[in-house]
């Protein structure tokens, strides 16, 4: 084991904890090798940010409290492109804050992560309640044509182990990589695995290789331009104007910019199968399936096997990446079934790409819940009986 492993060992005491879902995204951060973190208090997410307070200076990081959360996603940007892998921590006020840097960030194909512990909204709201409100400006709130890449987890060891591959992927792909959380899950307490070396991937970026006619923004077959960070002797020069392969501003240009905006979304489009992740339960038989998502989930799951026993045949599609949005899973499986059930703590948003994916082939039924509570067991079972009585 690496010096560098041993101390995260030593920093984080032992292979079990009972932790909440901040922590994990933090521990998971320091596993995947987050050297660098800059934030700014806010609930319910400023535990993430503690925690990294604690751990990065023992391991010979850097760990930046800024003056908002404007600042915090420029100096990860900053940081990210000396070679670091990098993360900042916010909730809903904050990532409305960072979404023209946001647009920077994939403008320039600089990996980084970004958590998001929601809260109840708009503006301040309800600062310690759980909410999924955020979904929709993870996908738009940034301006212009472009992909994003957004994982759900649903429990504290799923916080810690997507955050590892939060950061793979933005690595793998030279873009911003989103994890989303709420409040509820970043403040439980559950019992934690750290995993061991080997147990998990790690991804480095490809770094450029010096040779004559280097394009710093030249991508092959992957679509995803070699690295060259600051420091290492390549001429780099990086904009958030239009560029060409050479980083060379290009404004007026039709087709550099037809090129440049196509390449940054399809590299995570057609890498759609590396990307999309799902868990599917009881769904090869039912006859109406939930689909959900985050916390949520996990009250769906035990509703399917109630319902079950009830004679409802009824299975769960837990989407665990909702960008890019797997509208080939969700068309697939509404050919199988009468209805979809769509449980989302907010007045509705992933309903929507699932209803486009879905073309009419079932019946959608919003679940939609908000002021921080969850949805109860009854609540889904009468939703789902609801579904089952009405004409197909």
């Amino acid at each position: 084991m690496s010096t560098y492993r041993e101390r995260i060992r030593q920093a984080l005491g032992g292979k079990v904890q009972f932790v909440q879902g901040d922590d994990a995204c933090a521990y998971g951060a320091i596993l995947a090798g987050c050297t660098f973190f800059a934030g700014y208090p806010i609930t319910p997410a400023t535990e993430v940010a503690e925690r990294m307070s604690e751990i990065l200076p023992l391991l010979g990081g850097c760990y930046i409290q800024m003056e908002d959360e404007i600042a915090s996603l420029g100096a990860i940007i900053g940081a990210s492109w000396t070679g670091a892998k990098v993360m900042t921590a916010t909730s809903g006020p904050g990532f409305s804050l960072m979404q023209e840097n946001l647009g920077y960030g994939i403008m320039t194909e600089t990996p980084c992560v970004i958590i998001n512990v929601q809260r109840s909204g708009p503006s301040t709201g309800q600062p310690t309640l759980a909410a999924y409100g955020d979904m929709m400006q993870a996908r738009w709130g940034t301006h212009g044509d472009h992909e994003i890449i957004m994982l759900c987890p649903s429990n504290v060891q799923e916080a810690l182990d997507l955050t590892i591959v939060a950061f793979n992927l933005a690595e793998r792909y030279r873009t911003p990589v989103l994890l989303f959380i709420d409040g509820e899950l970043g403040h439980m307490r559950e019992r934690l695995v750290i995993p061991e070396d080997g147990e998990f991937e790690l991804v480095d970026r490809v770094r450029a290789e010096r040779r004559a006619g280097y394009k710093p923004f030249e991508a092959g077959e992957s679509l995803v331009p070699a690295f060259a960070p600051f420091g290492s002797g390549y001429r780099t020069y990086v904009t958030g104007l239009t560029h060409n392969e050479q980083g060379l501003p290009r404004t007026s240009s039709a087709p550099i910019h037809d090129q440049l905006v196509r390449r940054l979304s399809d590299k995570i489009t057609t890498h759609s199968d590396d990307i999309v992740r799902y868990e599917a339960y009881h769904t090869d038989d039912c006859e109406i399936a939930i689909v959900a998502y985050g916390l949520t989930a996990r009250t769906c799951r035990d509703v399917v096997d109630e319902g079950r026993r009830r004679g409802i045949k009824v299975g769960m599609l837990r989407l665990i990446t909702i960008w890019p949005f797997p509208e080939t899973l969700v068309a697939d499986l509404a050919k199988r079934v009468d209805a979809m059930l769509v449980p989302e703590m907010n007045l509705g948003q992933i309903v929507h790409p699932i209803r486009e994916a879905v073309e009419g082939r079932c019946r959608v039924k919003l679940l939609a819940k908000i002021g921080g509570d969850l949805h109860s067991p009854h609540e889904l079972l009468e939703a789902l009986e609801e579904l089952r009585c009405q004409p197909r």
